[in-house]
């Protein structure tokens, strides 16, 4: 991040208070880090209470405050209870991100017999999030201050194969978003989507072709979120994110076939299970010119 983005971005955040789900590892990980050094209280909201701790006191070791909430977020009482013991805890909420997510490579095809596979990134994805947003907003509502920002995927603008589920469920929350965006507006709360692109996370680890294609680190998705937190747009993209958006809009079936190539160069998880598989010189070049996007 450039130095009066990194600024801009503390005076920002110091002495706020940041909700942030998927806290414990990855992108959440790397967000909770970044806002309690520049001086925010991070409220951490993952499954596992023993992980939270670690990284609790990982903070509180470099001189920042959080707190620890765990919480199963495909259980929607969990997230009331949740929700329930944060707000008696702490005054306000000033940022909630919504990080927390699950990812499923399959193509439609090999799915027909596995239709838990879009019930369950439905549930985390979609409405574990917008549970949590219904039991937070009306206290931004009250306060008439907020910022809401969902995760969302770059695999929404550019339609990427093989991620069928995980995309439909992403999308959803996009158009959530809108629509709360102009309810929230009067009460000046702003939201975000953040189309983030394929990032180098646990998430991503079973998929053993990913680790040739280019990919972005946790500390650069960090980056994606400070600047959202600081210009508080109401949406985010990479520049190929933004071009797939576009072509999609004026050619569809440019992008479709774009997209269809990519499908076939790149082989079924199934296929990428175990025994390492490198990259030919074809894939690694298609790889190269949509970085970040999901094969």
């Amino acid at each position: 991040m450039k130095p009066k983005l990194e600024k801009l971005f503390q005076q920002r955040v110091n002495g706020k208070v940041a909700l942030i789900t998927g806290a414990s590892s990855g992108i959440g990980l790397t967000v909770a880090h970044k806002l309690a050094d520049a001086g925010a209280h991070v409220l951490l909201v993952a499954r596992t209470q023993e992980t939270l701790e670690q990284v609790k006191a990982e903070i509180e070791a470099r001189g920042g405050k959080a707190s620890v909430f765990p919480c199963d977020l495909n259980d929607m009482d969990s997230i009331d209870a949740v929700s329930q013991q944060i707000l008696a805890s702490v005054d306000h909420i000033d940022i909630l991100i919504n990080n927390a997510g699950r990812s499923i490579r399959r193509a439609v095809h090999e799915s027909v017999d596995r239709f838990h596979d879009f019930e369950r990134t439905m549930q985390l994805n979609y409405f574990g999030a917008v549970r949590l947003v219904l039991n937070i907003l009306p206290q931004m509502m009250h306060r008439k201050d907020g910022h809401i920002i969902n995760i969302s995927s770059i695999g929404v603008l550019a339609n990427a194969t093989r991620f069928s589920a995980y995309v439909a469920s992403k999308a959803a929350l996009d158009a959530f978003s809108r629509c709360l965006s102009a309810e929230a507006h009067t009460h000046k709360i702003a939201i975000t989507s953040v189309y983030m692109p394929l990032v180098r996370t646990p998430m991503i680890a079973p998929t053993k072709i990913y680790k040739y294609v280019p990919t972005l680190s946790p500390e650069q998705a960090a980056d994606l979120i400070a600047y959202a937190i600081v210009k508080r747009p109401k949406k985010i993209a990479t520049h190929l994110g933004r071009l797939a958006s576009i072509t999609y809009a004026i050619a569809p079936d440019i992008n479709n076939k774009l997209m269809s190539i990519g499908y076939n160069l790149f082989p079924s998880s199934t296929a990428s299970v175990g025994e390492q598989q490198k990259l030919n010189w074809v894939q690694r070049a298609y790889a190269r010119l949509f970085p970040g996007e999901h094969w």
